[in-house]
Order: structure tokens, then C-alpha cells, then sequence
């Protein structure tokens, strides 16, 4: 993603002159990116990925839309829904793209906009799962305060995305257009935007902080305090929600296993690609050293984080599999029709139409059947 340099998120981003490579320790001269194998790999997984993120997502925010429950965690799967459409319709052409054409063809503006919306896309994401961890923490921890739970939740979601907005602003300053010395090579990077490198470093282990390591931190900490008072209710031969309701504590059993998954999957899912950043800051040469399939399989492990959010819903919505199953029957039922429409007519119905045309409307549709 844009939180990485270029080299590691995507060897052919890579702008450096002659001097820049041997500044910064990389041996031997620049050399101009092309479109790889693995590239056109990975663009063909990326487009799969966008296929299947974004007819999920959207399946998920038509069901959640159309249902009258008024659930406080309602808001939440949206946001989250909504967040997703963004990495999908942000990072994933736009990443797409970038592997296909190699180099920067549009303007500054686009550059500092396209990788700010990146950006923005992964802080709401990974924010929103925090919003979710919170509020899973204290419908189990301190379940009085439910009648709460909903303007609580909206001051925190505004939060999440107020702050993905700031935090991905510099973006808009940073990222500018680079061209290579003597050669007609153009890109979008950062390059030049710090005067030194611990600078660089500072503001991706910053980045690094503020969109994996304490969202992270956060989550491990919330869900630990749940498993823990599970655990001593279970213990104690107590219920879940300390409720005389046994479907209610069954209810929020469930949605906490689903939240669970969430944010397990998200762990899973881009814990691998951010320790490849970690080791790129602080030994660049590693680029070197690991092969070019690798930087891409870790970017699309990551990204399958969009597409599996939505199955975990569904596995744990019945409402969503029904909904999904209308659907599919209601396009069966209406492509079934449009080819019956298309169908070509056959002779005898040919014959029907040529005697109802010369013989007038009198001819009932008994008289023609008995004819033929």
C-alpha cells in the first residue's frame, strides 16, 4: 500500500537516478521497470479480488439496508461494508493499473489525490474493526449500558472517520511527480519529499502505528478481556449476558464469534505484508534479496481481508443467505423470461400467427388448437 515505499508495494513504482541507487546503498545502476510475469499475475488475482469484494460488499450493504432491525451493530457491519468499497474501488484498480502501465501518466493533482484516497481507504478499514472491537467489549463487559450502545457508536464511527481523514492528509503533501534524469520516465512517489532518510523512516513507522500496530493493539486487548470473562462466567455456571434471556446471551454469542473472525482474518490477513515493510526500513537492501513474486503475493494476501469480511456476515447471518438466495432465483427467474422472449418461433406457432393475421380476430384460440 502507499504507507510502504514504492519499492517494496511495487518494484516497478521505483524512481531513483543513478546517484539516488548508490545514495541509498542499491547496487548497480537505475533501471527502468517493465511489466512483468509476476506483475500480470498479479493483476489478474487483483481483478478476480475486485470482482468478488465488491458483489459481496454491495450484498451486504442491500441486505442490511433493507432490514427494519434497528441493532446498533447494524451501523457498524455498514461502515464496515462501506470501508471495504473503498479499498475495492481505490487501492485495487488503481494498483491494477499502476502494474499495467508501469510508469505515472496523469497529472500531480491525480497523484496526491488517488494516493490519499488510498490511504484514507485502508485507515477507515482498519479503524471501523477498532469501532467494532469497542463495541463488543462493552456490550460483554458492561452489558447495562446498551441503551447507550447507539449514540455511542456513532460518535465513535464519526471518530474513525474523521481520523482516517487527517492521518491520511499528508499524503496529499507528500507524494509528487518524479522524473528520471535523461530518461522519459515519469512516476508518482515520495521520492525527495524528506530531506533525510530517518526521516522517511520516522513517518512510515508512524503510518505503520497509527493503521496496524495500535488498531491491532486495541483489538488483541478487547477480545482478551472478553475471552477472560467468558471464561469466569463459564466458570461460574453463569450466562453470557448476565441475563435471564438464554436467547439474548445466545444472540451476542454469535455476533461476538462473527466480530471475532473479522478482525482475526484481518490480523491474518496483513500482519505478513507490514513486517515486509518493517524489514524494508531498516535494511532497503532486502529488496535485493527476496524474489519479486514475493512483494506481490503478500500486497494480494492482504487485500483478501475485503473479500472475506462479507462471507464471515454471511456464514453468520441466516437473513443474509436468504436474502442472497431471492435474489439468485429472482435473475434465474428473470433471465429465464428474456430467453423465452428471444426464444424463435417455431413453425406451428408461425402458422398461428399467419391465420390470426388473414382471418381476423374472430379465430379463438380453441379453434386454432383443434385445427392443428
Amino acid at each position: 500500500m502507499s504507507i510502504l515505499p514504492a519499492i517494496v508495494d511495487n518494484q516497478s513504482h521505483l524512481v531513483l537516478s543513478d546517484a539516488n541507487v548508490s545514495a541509498l546503498g542499491f547496487p548497480g545502476p537505475w533501471r527502468e521497470p517493465t511489466f512483468t510475469a509476476a506483475a500480470r499475475v498479479r493483476v489478474g488475482i487483483t481483478c478476480c479480488f475486485f470482482l468478488i469484494s465488491s458483489f459481496s460488499n454491495v450484498a451486504v450493504l442491500c441486505s442490511i439496508s433493507g432490514k427494519r432491525c434497528k441493532s446498533h451493530l447494524r451501523i457498524l457491519i455498514l461502515s464496515l461494508s462501506v470501508a471495504d468499497l473503498l479499498v475495492t474501488f481505490l487501492v485495487m484498480p488503481l494498483d491494477a493499473m499502476w502494474n499495467v502501465m508501469v510508469q505515472w501518466y496523469a497529472d500531480e493533482l491525480s497523484c496526491k489525490i488517488l494516493n490519499f484516497g488510498k490511504l484514507f481507504a485502508m485507515y477507515s478499514a482498519a479503524l471501523v474493526l477498532v469501532v467494532i472491537s469497542l463495541d463488543r467489549h462493552w456490550a460483554i463487559l458492561y452489558p447495562l449500558s446498551f441503551t447507550s450502545a447507539g449514540q455511542r457508536n456513532r460518535i465513535m464511527l464519526w471518530t474513525a472517520w474523521i481520523g482516517s481523514f487527517l492521518l491520511a492528509s499528508p499524503q496529499l503533501f507528500l507524494f509528487r511527480l518524479q522524473t528520471v534524469p535523461g530518461v522519459n520516465f515519469t512516476q508518482c512517489a515520495t521520492h525527495g519529499s524528506f530531506a533525510h532518510r530517518w526521516q522517511e523512516t520516522a513517518y512510515n513507522m508512524f503510518t505503520f502505528c497509527t493503521l496496524f500496530i495500535t488498531p491491532l493493539g486495541v483489538m488483541i486487548v478487547c477480545y482478551t478481556r472478553i475471552l477472560w470473562e467468558i471464561g469466569k462466567q463459564m466458570k461460574h455456571k453463569k450466562e453470557l449476558a448476565r441475563s435471564k434471556n438464554d436467547l439474548i446471551s445466545k444472540a451476542r454469542l454469535k455476533t461476538l464469534k462473527m466480530t471475532l473472525v473479522i478482525v482475526v482474518s484481518f490480523m491474518v490477513c496483513w500482519t505478513p505484508y507490514y513486517l515486509l515493510g518493517i524489514w524494508y526500513w531498516f535494511q532497503p537492501e532486502m529488496i535485493h534479496l527476496t524474489p519479486e513474486y514475493v512483494h506481490h503475493s503478500l500486497f494480494l494476501f492482504g487485500l483478501l481481508h475485503t473479500c472475506t469480511d462479507p462471507l464471515v456476515y454471511g456464514l453468520y447471518t441466516p437473513s443474509f443467505k436468504e436474502d442472497v438466495h431471492n435474489w439468485i432465483r429472482r435473475v434465474g427467474g428473470l433471465l429465464s423470461r428474456r430467453a423465452k422472449n428471444s426464444k424463435p418461433l417455431g413453425d406451428s406457432e408461425m402458422t398461428i400467427k399467419d391465420f390470426t393475421s388473414v382471418d381476423g380476430p374472430t379465430s379463438s384460440g380453441t379453434t386454432l388448437q383443434s385445427i392443428f
